[in-house]
């Protein structure tokens, strides 16, 4: 994909913004996460912190399930959470409290271009 193209996407996308995907990979279950496909030209992942400590209540792979969008940065993927709370880590309120607590005022707002990634 483009450059071009994933700015187009995002320009279309708005956190909390909720899709219908199809679980596609789980590759190390209980330590990175779960890839999704939300049908876009762009994947969408769902980091190991957002779900159950157990990975045995994950989402297995061929679960269709709604997720929404929790972030996007300047990687060709969109991050997602779970919005059935099965799928969320127990403590999940508390962990926005203490990670993102602007989240709240973020839903809905536009997917915004990140500066560009800084070389490291």
């Amino acid at each position: 994909m483009t450059g071009a193209e994933w700015a187009r996407i995002r320009r279309g996308l708005r956190f909390g913004q909720v899709f219908e995907g199809t679980v596609v990979n789980v590759p190390r279950p209980g330590a990175i996460g779960i890839f999704v496909d939300i049908g876009l030209s762009v994947g969408g992942f769902v980091d190991v912190l957002l779900l159950p400590e157990h990975s045995d209540d994950w989402p297995v792979k061929g679960t269709v399930a709604d997720f929404e969008i929790w972030w996007a940065d300047s990687r060709q993927q969109i991050r997602l959470k779970p919005s059935d709370s099965r799928y969320l880590r127990d403590d999940f309120t508390d962990f926005v409290g203490r990670w993102r607590p602007q989240w709240q005022s973020a839903v809905g707002r536009p997917v915004c271009d990140p500066r560009p990634p800084t070389p490291r």
